[in-house]
């Protein structure tokens, strides 16, 4: 055998399908119905992946060599000539109307086309050319036989093809029937071309039925191959008809006209399998490119995003050589060089203009141009700002620097409408200008658009009759809030006294306490000697000057500022531990807060802020003049108002989700290596020895392990019995003591200093931030999020009181107010090793230590929520506050205060009244009986005035649950909202005892719950006041 017919011998059993080679090997006289129908064309089609085969098993055995040799060299010469005749073909463009295809129904004696037929050994060899089946005899022919043969077949190609589209498009939407097992001549005429094809849509719509329209052109390379598969299918299934009907007289009637048949049917559906396989591929290939591309494009602005943190936290911590020698080592490679931006030099040389240093910026700019990157407006300005500052600087450079500025398309407005400045930028920037420009003023204008959607559009432009409605606060009033306000927000926490801190102290609560201000006094000590080590660890270690390490954001606050973060975080670990992701997130996090209020006081943000919103009081006070315009346009007014200066919104940025947790997990490896105890610190029996007081522990939640970080046993139980009388909280946890800042942009509003973000996400998404730049006027958003914010509350204290008394005592599981941890069940505990329990009972066992430990868990989960809740409302019962809102994806507005707001439980609810009250009005006492019946859940069926004869008829019983609500009938307990019912009947109560319930006063909020199908829940609390704009 020669090379070449080696070489092609070794690739055809490569390529073909294990099944296939056995049976060629196996039978030599079915070779031919193989290369007839499928063989071939599996070879020219399926990809080459799933093509490869372990073939090792299927190597003929014949004692005859030479035999052996021959009949493969026939096999080389027909599959040599069918690859020519593959390749040669033209796919033709099939122009129809519509067609359906139907799935090939099942049979059970189908056989696929490279069966035999099931008979004796002599009735294989007996049967005739059919282009099926070929004899033995056959085989031993001249190769030329088959080239007529396969010729022939070429030109009968286009024949078949036009009966085809003449059968299209006669009957487009002819269904054949396909349910009938007795005739199966009747599914499939002589003249009828039978196809069954599977799409990928078919597939993702979810199976239904497929009836798609086939275009005249088709235009795609999948498009291509689907028609040329299915071309070949219907060529193939059509000449193994003819081939049928020529073998009729040696093979028997029933065999010829149903095992064929069932043969190319199951062929077919062999075909329909490998095209909805290479359809899959191309798609799970275009869907992994997108998805590379993607996560490329994110990981880039990863990168870009922590260059530029690195920057500005080196250039606030003073070390300017640090950064300037990161950036040019980012430079200097090529590599790393297409991760920077403009904005990223422009860090440089804000600096080197801050120090008025020219030639410095000049280099940058240089850097700029080898980097194929474009000056931008922060470029210029800063360019500008140093000019502005020196005073030796010509007039000439200033307008060299304006000349190129406008070759490159901007304008000095642009500098002043678009940069955002800090300290004094601005003035230099103007400075610099005005040398050359002396009657150069910026000329500012107030983004006025409004929404263009309809839903909105009266209600701004038809309000010249309207009114903003006032507080009830003076403007002197309000400034001293905004100066409360201030204060909480600068030292970013609140220490606050504990509801448990009325219960009797006794004398192991003393005790315990001592004991953990000892401890934690030692613990600062070792944590600020711990944290300093490792600081000058990060600089003898990390000398690359490329290369991000954590030693510029470890110096952005004080040493003892890093130490109290870290007590406070674990004083708040709950006794089960904590996700080691969760609390590195928050020590981060709580260093970012901490850091964006220190950058507003370095860059005089606080003093232009308590300007404007002094000012933006006039609007709020009801000892001032009235307005017709909202919040956000009085606050963007003020800001160009007062445009000197700082800017308010902008000048942070925010840390990539990775930087926060890896700053985390360092602060937290420094815990859980040096805060340790004695082990006999309550058990003097113990031997004593230092033990760590948290664990850095492995769990598993459904299928993935997570790293858990666990207090000790002795801490838990330390903590547990001390019941401080004091909690810390970070200042964003609190409500607000005065308006929030109105929401402008979607960077800025809300608190005073500390950051908020306006719509809420998971920790890390970014994409929804992108969204929400690009979206054109998010006015009626912002403006629906101010009115809500500019509502104030206070405390219902006759209910509070009520509520801390039994929380206190042992709670109440039936008004939702959590027992201590002294009632929850007792933990069993066993020997696993005792051989006196049985394999049953150590399973029964060990599933109630397990309920026992979750039911723990629970309830301290519980109890210390109700905690919180409870102890800021005491916190804040003789205060009036205000709570900010954003919102989420989905548009739902929350406060953002996640313990006490008044979108919480029936206990929370109960607890928030309105600030300023309204008369009830002729009606009011009517719609108070009627919201106090929808409280208790009955009469849901029944009308208003239904309702409102049922609340005349009990109002002995509304009464006695006001005057006596712990001793009395209690039959406000009964309600499905026990403690709205309450605080309703006490103002029910109030208003009827009142000399004119008409004119009675009430703050009582009505939380309306609208409940829809699918069990979703919408809130809203309603208010006469809750209007955007009045008559």
């Amino acid at each position: 055998m020669s090379l070449l017919r080696a070489c092609s011998l070794a690739k055809c059993l490569g390529r073909r399908s294990l099944a296939d080679v056995r049976r060629c090997f196996a039978d030599r006289c079915q070779l031919c119905v193989s290369v007839r129908s499928a063989a071939v064309r599996r070879i020219s089609e399926t990809p080459l992946y799933l093509q490869r085969r372990n073939i090792s098993s299927v190597i003929p055995k014949s004692e005859d060599a030479k035999k052996r040799v021959h009949e493969q060299s026939q096999l080389l010469d027909v599959l040599e000539a069918r690859i020519q005749q593959l390749q040669s073909d033209v796919v033709l463009d099939v122009q129809h109307a519509k067609v359906q295809f139907l799935k090939s129904p099942s049979f059970r004696g189908g056989l696929s086309s490279v069966r035999t037929l099931k008979g004796s050994s002599k009735d294989k060899s007996d049967i005739p050319k059919s282009g099926q089946a070929v004899t033995k005899r056959a085989s031993k022919s001249q190769p030329s036989r088959w080239m007529e043969k396969l010729s022939e077949e070429k030109k009968n190609k286009l024949k078949k093809q036009q009966i085809l589209q003449q059968k299209m498009q006669r009957n487009p939407k002819e269904k054949l029937p396909g349910k009938s097992k007795a005739s199966r001549s009747s599914l499939m005429p002589t003249s009828t071309t039978y196809k069954t094809i599977s799409s990928t849509a078919k597939k993702r719509r979810g199976g239904t039925k497929l009836s798609d329209e086939i275009r005249p052109s088709v235009s795609s390379a999948a498009a291509v191959t689907t028609a040329a598969t299915s071309s070949k299918a219907a060529e193939a299934l059509k000449t193994s008809k003819q081939k049928r009907r020529d073998s009729k007289s040696k093979v028997s009637d029933k065999d010829a006209t149903n095992k064929p048949e069932d043969g190319d049917l199951a062929e077919i559906e062999e075909l329909e399998k490998r095209l909805n396989e290479q359809a899959q591929q191309r798609i799970c290939l275009s869907t992994m490119e997108r998805f590379q591309e993607s996560s490329t494009r994110s990981s880039c602005a990863d990168i870009q995003l922590s260059i530029r943190c690195y920057l500005e936290a080196c250039v606030f911590m003073g070390d300017v050589e640090r950064s300037q020698r990161f950036l040019l080592s980012q430079h200097r490679v090529m590599s790393r060089r297409k991760q920077l931006t403009t904005d990223i030099y422009n860090i440089m040389m804000r600096v080197w203009a801050k120090k008025g240093t020219l030639n410095q910026i000049g280099r940058i700019f240089i850097l700029l141009e080898e980097a194929g990157l474009k000056p931008n407006v922060s470029s210029y300005s800063a360019a500008l700002e140093c000019m502005g500052r020196n005073k030796n600087c010509p007039p000439k450079v200033i307008s060299r620097c304006l000349d190129q500025m406008k070759k490159d398309g901007l304008s000095v407005d642009d500098l002043f409408r678009e940069c955002v400045f800090r300290q004094d930028e601005r003035d230099m920037l103007l400075k610099a200008v005005q040398t050359v420009r002396p009657d150069y003023e910026p000329s500012l204008t107030l983004n006025a658009s409004q929404s263009s959607s309809p839903l909105v559009k009266d209600f701004y432009t038809n309000r010249d009759h309207h009114t903003y409605p006032k507080l009830d606060f003076t403007q002197e009033d309000l400034q001293r809030r905004f100066q409360h306000q201030l204060s909480v927000e600068q030292a970013c926490t609140v220490t606050i006294d504990s509801v448990e801190a009325m219960k009797p102290v006794t004398e192991n609560m003393v005790k315990m306490r001592e004991l953990l201000a000892e401890q934690r006094a030692q613990w600062q000590k070792v944590l600020l000697q711990a944290l300093r080590e490792n600081k000058m660890i990060l600089t003898k270690t990390n000398t690359r000057d490329y290369k991000l390490n954590l030693y510029p954001y470890l110096c952005l606050l004080e040493d003892k500022e890093y130490v109290d973060i870290m007590i406070q975080s674990v004083s708040n670990l709950p006794p089960s531990g904590e996700s080691l992701k969760i609390l590195a997130h928050d020590l981060g996090n709580r260093i970012y807060t901490k850091y964006c209020v220190r950058q507003k006081h370095q860059n005089c943000i606080v003093e232009k802020l308590q300007s404007i919103y002094g000012a933006y009081t006039e609007l709020l006070a009801k000892d001032t003049k009235v307005c017709n315009v909202l919040p956000r346009e009085q606050w963007c007014k003020l800001e160009m108002e007062q445009s000197s200066g700082p800017t308010l919104q902008g000048a942070e940025t925010s840390w990539p989700y990775v930087l926060m947790l890896e700053l985390g997990t360092f602060i937290v490896d420094i815990m859980v290596k040096n805060l340790k105890i004695n082990s006999d610190i309550l058990n003097p029996a113990y031997d004593k020895k230092l033990i760590p007081i948290l664990y850095h522990m492995y769990t598993f939640r459904s299928t993935r392990q997570v790293g858990f970080i666990k207090p000790h046993p002795i801490l838990t139980q330390m903590q547990q019995e001390a019941m401080e009388t004091t909690l810390t909280f970070d200042s964003s946890v609190m409500p607000m003591l005065c308006p929030p800042v109105p929401w402008t942009s979607e960077k800025f509003g809300a608190y005073l200093l500390t950051p908020a973000k306006l719509m809420r996400a998971t920790h890390g998404a970014t994409q929804h931030e992108e969204l929400l730049e690009k979206c054109p006027n998010l006015h009626p958003v912002f403006d629906s999020l101010n009115q809500l914010s500019n509502c104030a509350w206070r405390v219902n204290k006759p209910i509070l009181d009520i509520i801390i008394s039994i929380f206190n005592d042992r709670g109440s599981d039936k008004l939702d107010i959590p027992p201590p941890l002294s009632e929850a069940p007792k933990i069993p505990h066993f020997n696993p090793q005792d051989p006196d329990y049985t394999a049953s009972e150590k399973a029964h066992m060990k599933r109630e230590v397990i309920n026992a430990k979750k039911k723990c868990s629970e309830m301290h989960s519980l109890r210390m929520d109700a905690l919180y809740k409870l102890s800021i409302a005491h916190h804040m019962r003789d205060k009036l506050f205000w709570f900010p809102h954003n919102m989420d994806f989905r548009g739902r507005t929350y406060p953002c205060p996640p313990y006490f707001n008044h979108l919480g439980s029936d206990v929370t609810r109960a607890t928030l009244v309105f600030a300023e009250g309204k008369p009830l009005g002729p009606k009011g006492l009517d719609w108070l009986k009627i919201h106090l019946v929808n409280l208790t859940g009955l009469k849901k069926r029944s009308s208003l005035q239904g309702r409102l004869e049922y609340a005349d008829s009990i109002m002995e019983d509304i009464l006695d649950s006001a005057d006596d609500p712990l001793n009395g009938k209690k039959w406000w307990m009964e309600a499905d909202e026990p403690w709205q019912a309450l605080a309703c009947c006490m103002e029910i109560a109030n208003a009827v005892r009142s000399p004119d319930p008409t004119k009675f006063v009430s703050h009582f909020p009505v939380h309306q719950v609208l409940r829809k199908k699918k069990k979703k829940t919408f809130k809203i609390t309603c208010r006469h006041s809750n209007r955007c704009l009045k008559g």
